[in-house]
């Protein structure tokens, strides 16, 4: 099993499960947690290679799928005995929240889609492109760098940028290229994914200085039933980080208002 961590509050207290993106680990939440477990009881995981995980990935895990390391998370959840949980997500965790609201609805009570990874643009694209024609025989930080400089491009991006390559420093070159195979065709399976909607309560939490994703998310919003869209200033992809105060409220406050929604009595603005 995973790695994984809980903060209880009470037993009346919902529950928020926290999933990190590609590189990171569930120390990027370092910004949130105080503020959450206030409100919550929460679940930090590290995904199959990442964070505390990475001792036991490769004995137990050799090859990786999406749906392999969503069922890793659901698997924490039985663990617990979480029947119910709320989810936040950042970047390619996203993605991971995504699938697991396909495999297991039932579990989940929300879900808070930071920085989210909807498409690939050109840019990113090509980058992928190059990665997996070099990943064999150049180190992996420097392709991660160059990631890293890619999305997070801004002086205001600097401490999201660090903490992002800080992390990824912790992968080996195996790890790595394990979670890189996971881009082959990502964009059809984006499309796939995301042109399902399942009835869930859904918020989008983006940078507006997110280049590379917030336009696809922009689209993806307005096709949604369910979901919302709110944009934090002066914010790139790592929303959680460049501007955590603002992402406690909005998240937060989407969190605590649902029961109320699902009663039809409340209208969340989160202006």
């Amino acid at each position: 099993m995973i790695h994984y961590k809980t903060y209880i509050r009470g037993e009346d207290c919902e529950w928020v499960t926290f999933v990190h993106g590609a590189g990171g680990s569930s120390s990027i939440w370092y910004k949130q947690l105080k503020a959450y477990k206030e409100n919550f009881n929460v679940l930090l995981v590290d995904m199959r290679g990442h964070g505390k995980s990475k001792n036991i990935s490769g004995k137990l895990f050799k090859t990786y799928t999406f749906d392999d390391v969503s069922r890793d998370i659901i698997e924490v959840l039985d663990h617990v005995k979480i029947t119910s949980t709320h989810f936040v997500g950042i970047s390619l965790g996203t993605i991971i929240v995504q699938i697991i609201s396909e495999q297991a609805p039932e579990r989940m009570r929300s879900m808070v889609l930071a920085g989210a990874v909807t498409h690939m643009n050109v840019r990113s694209r090509v980058l992928i492109t190059l990665g997996n024609m070099v990943k064999h025989f150049i180190p992996y930080m420097w392709l991660y760098r160059l990631f890293a400089w890619v999305i997070m491009p801004s002086k205001r991006h600097k401490e999201s940028r660090s903490l992002f390559i800080r992390e990824a420093k912790k992968l080996c070159q195996k790890e790595f290229k394990r979670w890189f195979k996971l881009t082959k065709g990502i964009n059809r399976f984006l499309g796939t994914l995301f042109d399902k909607e399942p009835p869930i309560p859904t918020l989008f939490i983006m940078g507006d200085e997110d280049h590379m994703f917030l336009p696809f998310v922009q689209m993806r919003v307005k096709k949604r039933q369910f979901a919302q869209l709110s944009l934090v200033a002066d914010c790139g992809h790592v929303v959680n980080v460049d501007q955590p105060e603002e992402f406690n409220r909005i998240s937060i406050g989407f969190i605590q208002k649902q029961s109320t929604i699902a009663q039809g009595m409340y209208v969340w603005n989160p202006a």
